[in-house]
């Protein structure tokens, strides 16, 4: 990590990542609500070039919308990064807010986040502020109530207030060297069950089983939609005529199957983003 933190990025990504340092500057000791995704890796990774790996530290919610693989592999991140990671549980399952999982889930999950941070990281760590990965496109989305948790409890958002969108933050993960700099998106296993169908553990726990499957196959980025007993698998375009190969297509339908499904299906729309809560907010706010 001292090798990368000691390589000049370019021009340009470094005036970005100024001003992110601008903006956490007096912020030590800092406590980022850290995933292992891009955003958060890179904001993790800027603050320790910031203020040094001692003032700062990484905080991981755990629960069952947290799948394995990703607790794993977020750990590994802070590790080349070079910063603490302290884990927090979190039960947002316990909220029937959250449970219900209408548009507002995210808001719910956050809040839970956030206030588990307060309560058990700030005072044992001594944090002056905590940060968390919102970039600025994702600040603009209307399917995002996550940011109103980070507001109501004074969460920092640099990478948004810097003015830096999606593709800056993996150009400067990139220029950093990091492994998550070109990890595909991987919102939490509770956004693939429809608004107003009930999370639970069983559901979170197929999901996770039938898209590790699919990983070990080699799809690095899919969806299983959770559609009681039929499973609607989302991959990127240039992966569908793959998924339905011979060979390939019987192992997919096996593996999902496995995973507590009665039916499989292969959306060709592909991946699609926000593709349960983008509709419903698009009425409140059109």
């Amino acid at each position: 990590m001292s090798r990368m933190l000691n390589r000049s990025l370019a021009a340009e990504l470094e005036e970005a990542a100024d001003r992110v340092a601008s903006l956490l500057a007096g912020a030590a000791p800092l406590g980022v609500a850290f995933s292992g995704g891009v955003d958060s890796s890179v904001l993790l990774a800027l603050a320790v070039r910031t203020l040094g790996a001692d003032r700062v530290v990484a905080v991981l919610g755990v629960s069952p919308s947290l799948a394995a693989d990703e607790r794993t592999a977020a750990h590994e991140v802070a590790a080349f990064i070079g910063a603490r990671i302290v884990e927090v549980e979190t039960y947002e399952g316990d909220r029937p807010a959250y449970r219900a999982n209408g548009p507002d889930r995210c808001f719910h999950c956050k809040d839970e986040l956030f206030t588990r941070i307060s309560d058990r990281v700030v005072a044992t760590h001594g944090l002056s502020a905590v940060a968390y990965g919102e970039n600025a496109d994702d600040a603009v989305r209307p399917d995002r109530p996550g940011s109103r948790a980070a507001a109501s409890h004074r969460v920092l958002c640099p990478l948004a207030d810097a003015g830096l969108g999606k593709s800056t933050v993996r150009a400067i993960a990139r220029a950093l060297g990091l492994p998550s700099a070109d990890k595909p998106a991987a919102p939490c296993l509770a956004s693939r069950i429809p608004h107003f169908e009930e999370v639970s553990p069983e559901k979170l726990a197929q999901v996770e089983e039938a898209e590790k499957a699919l990983r070990s196959f080699g799809f690095a980025d899919s969806r299983v939609r959770h559609h009681g007993d039929v499973a609607r698998i989302e991959l990127p375009a240039a992966d569908l005529v793959r998924a339905v190969s011979p060979g390939i297509r019987e192992r997919v339908h096996s593996a999902v199957k496995a995973a507590g499904f009665r039916f499989v299906t292969l959306d060709v729309a592909g991946i699609q983003s926000g593709a349960f809560t983008l509709p419903l907010v698009a009425v409140t706010h059109g």
